[in-house]
């Protein structure tokens, strides 16, 4: 089995990697890959013993390490026996583990808190590394597991068309419907009450909707079977997408949106998804093609 048919999850101990780990598992068996659990193991970089005492023979750090690998296989087999699981125990920080493993594979899986987290942070540390950095797509399991639609955000930029392509993928796979929603942000509308007649609103608006319909059209000719229902919503991006997500199952955006900073890896919709969604949220990076030298 090797790591380009793998959907790669990282796990701590935690409950919410155990929760990763369960999607992790169902995202492997709709693509009918296999699934590697990682688990980083940062201690014997510190020059720490970690092999057992003489008396606590069974303690240690490796021991509690292989502990937490067998823990979260045997969720992964409790939860669907026919996918082919293995799991490695990796030396290393967890974000760097991670991102390594990730560099093949298909998904990588994140619960959005770890063992290390502060009771007032919203996400890990590492899973807004990782999703910052990763140029596989990152699925960051967080909130509840319930029915509804895969509502994926699209502005029209190279990561929302990346996103746009993952989300059909995820709508067919869990046999949901699509809801494709561009937000709405028009400022332009204060010009409708101090000079009316350079603002047409319906015009703006069906601008919007051509541009939503432009940015999905290819994906529906090749993907008819998936039922798709488009949405054009005047506000803010990143609080209306928090807002539908509280109905559907997942939310795909981008990593970085049209109105992004040059320098910023993750954008603002991003993250503000990643800290207050109410459902698992995938986040897809786009990857241009590099031209060769000439």
């Amino acid at each position: 089995m090797t790591e380009q048919t793998m959907v790669v999850v990282g796990v701590d101990g935690s409950a919410s990697a155990l929760a990763a780990v369960r999607e992790a598992v169902r995202e492997a068996a709709w693509r009918g890959c296999g699934l590697r659990i990682v688990h980083a193991f940062i201690w014997p970089l510190m020059h720490v013993d970690v092999g057992a005492s003489a008396a606590v023979p069974e303690g240690g750090l490796r021991h509690d390490a292989e502990h937490v690998l067998a823990e979260a296989t045997a969720a992964a087999k409790a939860a669907n026996g026919r996918v082919e699981v293995t799991a490695d125990l990796v030396t290393g920080g967890p974000a760097g583990v991670l991102l390594a493993a990730a560099r093949a594979a298909q998904l990588l899986v994140l619960g959005d808190r770890g063992l290390g987290g502060f009771t007032g942070l919203l996400l890990g540390s590492v899973a807004v590394e990782v999703t910052a950095h990763c140029a596989t797509p990152v699925l960051v399991v967080r909130g509840e597991a319930r029915a509804g639609p895969v509502v994926l955000g699209v502005d029209g930029s190279p990561g929302s068309a990346a996103a746009v392509r993952q989300a059909f993928g995820e709508a067919k796979q869990r046999d949901a419907e699509l809801l494709a929603v561009r937000v709405w942000h028009d400022a332009a509308t204060t010009l409708a009450y101090s000079i009316p007649a350079l603002y047409d609103p319906l015009a703006a608006r069906s601008a919007e909707q051509q541009e939503l319909d432009t940015a999905i059209e290819a994906m529906r000719k090749q993907r008819p079977d998936v039922r798709v229902r488009t949405e054009v919503v005047p506000g803010r991006t990143g609080r209306e997408l928090v807002r539908l997500s509280e109905q559907a199952q997942l939310v795909v955006v981008g990593a970085r949106g049209r109105g992004g900073f040059k320098g910023l890896l993750l954008g603002s919709v991003s993250q503000q998804l990643l800290h207050h969604a109410a459902c698992p949220v995938l986040v897809v990076r786009h990857t241009p093609v590099e031209e060769p030298a000439g």
